[in-house]
């Protein structure tokens, strides 16, 4: 299994090459593939060493993703496997989950979002996120046992969109060591030590691989 190399399936060649140079520039792959459909993604699996991570594009030719993807998970069970839509509807991000995908990440999210959704992945866990950051309001019993105050829940909802520090600062109108400040202590009330644990504990959503 080739981890340090990616296929990416999606039938917009310009999107695609988007992601692989992505992939390779800020997620360590030595190599990033792209084709268009079910069978150039066989092909390369014929010819080629078989990706640590594929991802794929919900919406391909023919169909939607979800008979590949069950057919690479029997086929190929350590390969890691994220789905990429452009689609919000909620029950495809059950789906593709039920079919044998590790991870989502939506095309509107921020490019940060879909590099953590990577970085889990080839760490062997999962990468689901509840359907809209807004709904870390609805999850007040989550929130309110860590006695945030309301500037520390501002930056934590920048946190869960995948914003750097710099971006929260502009937002919020003070300095990039003040955001840093707030983040360090969030996550001492949360009892972790990245962001990536912080999301984990509020949403319950990345679990190890099995």
């Amino acid at each position: 299994m080739g981890k340090n190399h990616a296929l990416i399936v999606d039938d917009h060649p310009f999107v695609g090459r988007g992601i692989a140079n992505f992939l390779i520039t800020h997620c360590r792959f030595k190599q990033a593939y792209v084709v268009t459909d079910e069978e150039g993604c066989y092909r390369h699996f014929r010819e080629n060493e078989p990706p640590g991570l594929l991802v794929l594009d919900f919406w391909l030719p023919s169909s939607t993703a979800l008979r590949l993807l069950k057919e690479v998970k029997q086929l190929y069970p350590k390969m890691r496997l994220l789905v990429i839509s452009g689609d919000e509807s909620n029950d495809i991000r059950q789906k593709v989950r039920t079919a044998g995908a590790h991870g989502f990440v939506l095309k509107s999210e921020p490019p940060e979002m879909f590099s953590k959704a990577v970085s889990a992945l080839m760490e062997n866990n999962t990468w689901f996120l509840h359907d809209r950051f807004e709904c870390i309001e609805k999850d007040n019993f989550k929130i309110n046992k860590f006695n945030f105050t309301p500037r520390q829940k501002e930056v934590l909802h920048m946190i869960m969109r995948g914003l750097p520090n710099k971006k929260i600062a502009a937002q919020l109108s003070i300095s990039e060591p003040t955001v840093k400040e707030h983040i360090s202590h969030i996550l001492k009330k949360m009892g972790v030590n990245t962001r990536m644990e912080a999301i984990t504990l509020l949403h319950g959503n990345l679990e190890p691989y099995k």
